[in-house]
Parts: C-alpha cells; sequence; structure tokens
C-alpha cells in the first residue's frame, strides 16, 4: 500500500492524528525522553512499547470512529543539528528514521481492518529551537540540510513528509523543495506566538504565499501546530491562502511558547473547551479535514475533538 502518488486526505473525509506525545509521555506517564527526542525511546523493547502503547490508543479512536488517520513518526530531532546533543553519529541518525518508518509501518499493519486510510507520514523538524530561532535560514541552505533527512526517509515506506513547529517561510520552502527532489508528497506545519505571528515575525498568510510562490504551490497542503486556537483562529477565514491550510494541531495550553519552555508542570487545558474551538474552525473553514493536537494534549483531547468535527 502506498498513497505517495495521492494522498487520500487531498480527496476530503477525515482525517485524526495523534496527540502531544512529549508532553503526554513525560508528564502523565513518568517517561524520560532525552532531549525532547521521541525517537530515542524506539532504542529499547520497553520504549517501544510505550510508544505503541500510546499510539494504538489513536488507532483504535479511528477505528470506533471510522476516520482515517495520519500516523507520525517519531523522527522529529532525528536529524544532524541535534546530533552533538544526541551524542549520535550521522549513521545512528539514518538508522533511526528508517527504524522509525518500519515501527510506525508495523502499527499500520496491525490496524490494517481499520475502515479509513492510514498514511505513513514522517515528521522533521527545524534546524534550531523550534520556540526561537537560532538564525534566518535561507531556501538553498534549507534544501540543502534537508534533503539529508529526507533522503533517508525515501528509501523507506514512508509516503509523505511534513515540516512540523516551523519557525520560517525560507526554511518551510527548502523542505518543500527537498521532498520535491526525493518524490515526497509534502506538507507545511507552521507555529505562531500568541501574537499570531511565526517566531520570525512573520504573518501566517505572508508566510504561507512566500512558500508557495518560492515552489510553484508545491506543498501538499500547510498546517498550524504547537499554538492555541486562541493564538490564530482570528486570522482564518474564507481567504485564498487560508484555503492552503488543511490541518491543525493545536496546544491544550494558552501559554506562550516561553512560558511553555519554563514550565515545570503541564498545562492540559480543558478538552471540551478545545473540542468547540476546533468544531468552531471547522465550520468557518469547511476544507479543514486533518486534525491533531500538540503540546499538552493527549488522547482526551483528540476523543473531544473527534466528536466535535464529526459530520453532524
Amino acid at each position: 500500500m502506498t498513497f505517495r502518488d495521492q494522498l487520500p486526505q487531498l480527496r476530503g473525509g477525515l482525517f485524526l492524528s495523534d496527540a502531544g506525545i512529549e508532553t503526554d509521555l513525560m508528564f502523565n506517564k513518568g517517561i524520560d525522553i532525552p532531549e525532547f527526542a521521541a525517537h530515542t525511546l524506539l532504542a529499547s523493547p520497553s520504549g517501544r512499547k510505550v510508544v505503541a502503547d500510546y499510539l494504538r490508543g489513536f488507532l483504535d479512536l479511528a477505528r470506533d470512529t471510522e476516520t482515517g488517520f495520519v500516523l507520525d513518526s517519531q523522527t522529529w530531532k532525528a536529524h544532524t543539528h541535534w546530533a552533538q546533543d544526541l551524542g549520535a553519529s550521522e549513521e545512528d541518525l539514518q538508522a533511526a528514521n528508517r527504524d522509525a518508518i518500519a515501527f510506525i509501518s508495523g502499527l499500520r499493519e496491525e490496524y490494517a481492518n481499520n475502515q479509513g486510510p492510514t498514511v505513513l507520514n514522517a515528521v522533521v523538524g527545524p534546524r534550531g529551537d523550534a520556540y526561537a530561532p537560532d538564525s534566518e535560514v535561507a531556501v538553498d541552505e534549507a534544501e540543502a540540510y534537508h534533503a539529508k533527512q529526507i533522503g533517508w526517509l525515501a528509501d523507506t515506506e514512508v509516503e509523505m513528509v511534513t515540516a512540523t513547529t516551523f519557525t520560517q517561510s525560507s526554511e518551510a520552502a527548502g523542505f518543500v523543495r527537498a521532498a520535491m527532489a526525493a518524490g515526497l508528497p509534502s506538507v507545511v506545519s507552521f507555529t505562531v506566538e500568541t501574537d499570531r505571528r511565526l517566531p520570525s515575525g512573520e504573518e501566517l498568510k505572508e508566510a504561507i504565499e512566500k512558500v508557495d510562490q518560492l515552489t510553484d504551490g508545491a506543498a501538499a497542503y500547510f498546517m498550524v501546530n504547537c499554538a492555541h486556537p486562541d493564538h490564530f483562529a482570528h486570522v482564518l477565514g474564507d481567504e485564498p491562502w487560508a484555503h492552503r491550510i488543511r490541518g491543525i494541531r493545536c496546544n491544550a495550553s494558552r501559554m506562550s511558547h516561553e512560558e511553555l519552555d519554563n514550565s515545570e508542570v503541564l498545562d492540559d487545558g480543558n478538552p471540551q473547551e478545545l473540542g468547540a474551538q476546533y468544531r468552531d474552525l471547522k465550520q468557518r473553514m469547511p476544507w479543514l479535514n486533518v486534525f491533531g493536537a500538540c503540546c499538552g494534549s493527549d488522547l482526551r483531547h483528540i476523543t473531544e475533538i473527534a466528536k466535535a468535527v464529526a459530520p453532524q
């Protein structure tokens, strides 16, 4: 099975994804995740079981609600920028990327009887801090950098790649170009601050339009993640650039990125309220059809979101 040539979520229908895996496992389950790099958990049988059990909860929900599912890999930090912090060689990271896709592929086989399609998605994080970018990354530099990890992923069963929590349009455009060269469909998911702007200072509209301009509209679609709906929902509406957004993965917390970074306790917000906010966005933007969540969220939040956005 492969959806590389035609992502099923582009044809409509409801698709779920998972929640804030790192914050859920660390705060709710007491699991240590070195450097917030979830792929490191797959190196041990106990860690693989923890991640598998976490993902099974969401796959069960997709089965029970008869929705599609975008099944993410744990590869957000499995690229060379983090090699020194993780004490990993390039060969280690290459193996980790391939293993992560084999891992989620096995879970998909386990849920082969789910009515909705399950899409294997490789998550790629930005080069640098996702809350406070170290510097501007030029398009050509970003393309060369992300081509390495995307090249590792292209040799696996993965069916799409998503740039998650990206902070600037130039790096996102380079990512999309690298994915094009590797023959993989790509999605860009930007994060925004409480002032609705990307950490780079760009407006969401500006960033999406710039990426499309620099890549001839090559991204399959865009998303917003790692921000509460209150931080950006008011700028979305029935405009051409907003029609490029197909998915959202919001934080449960209203905290700013700086506050989240410095918090020693989990702010899990209100799952019912978050679901209602997703419903409001879905009513305003009926083309939205990919729904997950991010920091502070867990299966409770996705369950409420699934109920809130289900066809009435």
